[in-house]
């Protein structure tokens, strides 16, 4: 896969977070903040499970073995989602996501710079940090 490729999907993938935000703040109006957040993770893991059984070519019982620390993500996950449904009511889809992003970067490059969690060594560079404060700049730009 060209790297190209690569790109057109991350931008997909940004995509559908933003309407599955927009969907799910409307939902947790209507069956509850917490219940949609369940309703999310609960359908999702019988789809991914069906797509597991014909496809899935991993190991699943390593997951017994593996160090803990590996395994937080889906608790992030959980958190992740519930605060865009608990946030997007409020702020809307796209200031919830804006703020998202700015996170994302600016963690991001913390880990990345520090090697943490497993993660190639990439040394922050002033083009990177203008790159995240135009990003929190933007944010207050949009509030």
């Amino acid at each position: 896969m060209t790297k190209i490729w690569v790109y057109v999907l991350a931008l997909l993938a940004g995509v559908s977070l933003s309407i599955e935000g927009a969907i799910y703040g409307v939902l947790g109006e209507s069956i509850g903040k917490l219940e949609t957040s369940f309703y999310n993770f609960a359908v999702g893991s019988v789809i991914i499970g069906v797509i597991l059984l014909f496809f899935g070519k991993g190991k699943l019982s390593y997951s017994k073995r593996a160090p803990k620390w590996q395994l937080s993500g889906g608790i992030l996950g959980v958190i992740y989602l519930t605060l865009l449904v608990y946030g997007i009511p409020y702020l809307g889809v796209g200031l919830t996501m804006i703020s998202v992003i700015a996170g994302q970067m600016a963690m991001s490059m913390v880990i990345e710079h520090n090697g943490w969690l497993g993660s190639a060594k990439i040394k922050v560079t002033k083009e990177k940090m203008m790159a995240v404060a135009l990003m929190f700049a933007a944010l207050l730009l949009v509030f």
